[in-house]
């Protein structure tokens, strides 16, 4: 909470010192950020619509149940699926994790289920192709897919 209200209040005093630069400038900005805002609020509105859906249907219990220490390589797959389909925000990331391992999933399993959650978006996957444009979307994703696979295999190898 603390960081917030110092991110807040760093962005109050560079918009007054900008506004003080040049008012014409600040105010075509804020014109552009507002436009660029509505622009991606029927997107941004379905996401978290999207978001609430799943964290309600998928509770942390059932989760493990399918990503258990004996789901091994299949596990893995559920886990990476699933993470790149759901979108949860960080603040929720971490501690699902610390409670899917206490209910008996493995390490690897929650390591590229916290990673594609972090990482990857299928959900969002439209709104950032409108934004960033198709082949740079996919490749981004793709990326990160690849990335969080070998992220939980460094886990499997020295943590198991």
């Amino acid at each position: 909470m603390l960081s917030g209200i110092i991110l807040y209040s760093l962005a109050t005093i560079y918009l007054i010192i900008s506004f003080k630069k040049n008012k014409l400038k600040t105010k075509l900005a804020l014109i552009s950020a507002w436009k660029m805002f509505r622009k991606v609020l029927p997107d941004l509105l379905a996401i978290m619509l999207f978001v609430g859906l799943t964290l309600s249907l998928l509770s942390p219990d059932l989760i493990s149940s399918v990503i258990g220490e004996n789901s091994g390589l299949l596990g893995m797959v559920y886990s990476t699926i699933l993470g790149s389909v759901a979108l949860v925000p960080s603040f929720i990331v971490f501690p699902l994790g610390r409670t899917l391992v206490q209910n008996g999933a493995a390490l690897p399993q929650v390591a590229v289920l916290m990673s594609t959650l972090m990482s990857v978006g299928l959900a969002t996957l439209t709104m950032e192709q409108k934004i960033f444009g198709r082949s740079f979307a996919y490749a981004r994703n793709a990326s990160a897919i690849i990335m969080s696979l070998l992220f939980a295999w460094i886990v499997w190898v020295v943590m198991v």
